[in-house]
């Protein structure tokens, strides 16, 4: 079981995720907006976060720069899932680190969670993660 942080501010894409993952057996844990998810990554330490890209406040984008210049944030992988289809974003989330860059309309849960098992998997085997590249 892993422990998987969302940081999502459509509700109704929340609990779609929150209940795939959970049926899978994963304890999740979800944030609204990107400062309650910094939040959270430092107060639960998930071992996999799911970031939107377009939130008010602080957008995606923000929430990985600060994930990328804190020691203790860094090691965790990011997957960006988002409805943003945008090659500019997708090459500026991966330059900040993240691990993968899924557009929701083009990827429905059952391929999200796949390619969350394969991250997992990678970290607990402690080997590298896989080559961040975009789906699609």
């Amino acid at each position: 079981m892993a422990k998987i942080l969302l940081i999502e501010d459509d509700a109704m894409f929340a609990r779609i995720y929150q209940k795939k993952f959970i049926k899978d057996g994963h304890k999740v844990v979800t944030a609204k907006d990107g400062h309650q998810g910094l939040a959270l990554m430092k107060d639960e330490q998930p071992d996999v976060v799911l970031l939107d890209i377009m939130m008010p406040e602080l957008s995606g984008l923000e929430v990985l720069e600060r994930i990328s210049a804190d020691p203790a944030k860094h090691g965790i992988p990011v997957i960006v899932l988002t409805n943003l289809d945008s090659e500019e974003e997708q090459e500026r989330a991966l330059e900040l680190g993240a691990v993968a860059y899924l557009v929701k309309t083009e990827h429905h849960p059952g391929l999200v969670a796949a390619k969350v098992q394969e991250i997992l998997a990678a970290t607990t085997r402690g080997k590298n993660l896989p080559s961040a590249v975009p789906l699609g």
